[in-house]
């Protein structure tokens, strides 16, 4: 994917222990899932906010049918 083999990943975790010690390590994953939660729903909303006028589109024309068969 981006040619991180086990040694490079083995390396950035060692890294990442030494530079935020293993007790803040616990927050910043709580806080990393926090905000990955919130990327999430706010790109859920915005998903369901383009797709409602296309839904509101599409109802007067199932509308109109019923009409036309009348005719």
């Amino acid at each position: 994917m981006f040619g991180l083999g086990t040694p490079e990943i083995i390396l950035i975790v060692i890294a990442i222990l030494v530079l935020f010690g293993s007790k803040k390590i616990p927050d910043f994953m709580q806080g990393l899932g926090k905000g990955i939660r919130e990327f999430k729903k706010a790109s859920s909303n915005i998903q369901d906010e383009i797709n409602k006028p296309v839904e509101e589109e599409k109802k007067p024309d199932a509308e109109k049918k019923p009409d036309a068969e009348k005719k």
